[in-house]
């Protein structure tokens, strides 16, 4: 097993909400920029994942909430790929700020064939792209 790919974010002040804290729903879009900055790492863009003749798209969201994410928070996501099969993946990802754990997300993806939005198979490309982030699920 290897390790989770971590890519850096820092709160914006548009994306906390009345309460001063990161609005619940911006945790998916946090989830969203790092997976398409993993795909940039290990495949160069998100347009080159397409050109593979495969995209991804959400069936299952989850989120924990543990600590609130305030302004101007320097993040860490982690997002480690604890399922990979023929025509899904899942991940895990995990806001940190300072090593403390804010939110953790589990996300199924179903792999889908972007010119019919039918479901596909993964290409061996891209499943050895991502097994460098395949941990043991916990």
């Amino acid at each position: 097993m290897s390790e989770p790919f971590v890519h850096a974010l820092r709160v914006r002040y548009h994306e906390c909400d009345a309460q001063g804290v990161v609005f619940n729903a911006n945790w998916l879009a946090y989830c969203d920029v790092a997976l398409t900055e993993l795909w940039r790492a290990r495949f160069g863009s998100y347009a080159a994942l397409l050109a593979q003749g495969v995209d991804v798209v959400v069936a299952d969201a989850a989120l924990r909430f543990r600590r609130p994410g305030h302004f101007d928070d320097e993040l860490e996501l982690e997002v480690a790929v604890v399922r990979l099969a023929e025509t899904e993946l899942e991940l895990r990802t995990r806001a940190l700020r300072a090593g403390e754990l804010l939110v953790e997300a589990t996300l199924r993806y179903v792999a889908i064939d972007p010119a019919t939005f039918k479901r596909t198979s993964l290409p061996a490309s891209v499943r050895a792209g991502l097994e460098e982030h395949l941990v043991a699920a916990s």
